[in-house]
C-alpha cells in the first residue's frame, strides 16, 4: 500500500489555466494535465532559479519528492511542446499560501484589504481572486457602478 500524498504549498496560482498550440484546435485526447504542484515546482526551480532543497522547503516536501514533482512536470511540458498537445493546469493536493489575500490576474499584484474595494488597488482591474482563510481560492468579479 502506497503512502497518501501530502499536501503541497503553492504561493502563486496560475494566471492562465490552459495553453494550446497556435492555430490548432485541440480535442481532449490531445491535452496534458499539469497539476498545480508540478507548475509550482517548475516555477520555483526554473523560473525563480531556486536550488531543489530551498524550493522543497517552500513547498513543504522533501528534496527527493520535489525532484520527482519537477521531473514529472518537465516531462509533461516537453511532451506537449514536441507533440503539439495543449496543457491544462488543474488539480493536485495543494494548499495555497497567503491566506486572506487578494491577487490580480492582470497585473499580478497581491494585497490584503480590511474593507471591500471594487478591484485591484494597483491597476483598478476587476479580474481578481481571493484566497480564503481556509486556503480555498475563489474568483471575485467586482462590478463597477458608473
Amino acid at each position: 500500500m502506497s503512502r497518501p500524498t501530502s499536501t503541497r504549498k503553492i504561493c502563486h496560482p496560475p494566471l492562465y489555466k490552459y495553453f494550446t498550440p497556435a492555430g490548432k484546435t485541440v480535442s481532449g485526447e490531445e491535452e496534458i494535465i499539469l497539476s498545480l504542484d508540478e507548475l509550482e515546482a517548475i516555477r520555483l526551480a526554473d523560473h525563480e532559479g531556486f536550488y531543489h532543497e530551498k524550493a522543497a522547503n517552500k513547498m513543504g516536501v522533501s528534496r527527493q519528492t520535489f525532484g520527482r514533482i519537477v521531473e514529472s512536470g518537465r516531462r509533461k511540458i516537453a511532451d506537449a511542446i514536441v507533440s503539439g498537445k495543449a496543457i491544462r493546469i488543474e488539480g493536485g493536493e495543494i494548499y495555497l499560501q497567503g491566506k486572506g489575500m487578494y491577487h490580480c490576474y492582470d497585473c499580478h499584484h497581491s494585497w490584503r484589504m480590511s474593507r471591500r474595494r471594487k478591484g485591484c488597488p494597483h491597476c483598478r482591474s476587476s479580474n481578481i481572486f481571493y484566497i480564503e482563510e481556509n486556503g480555498a481560492a475563489s474568483l471575485q468579479k467586482f462590478s463597477e457602478k458608473r
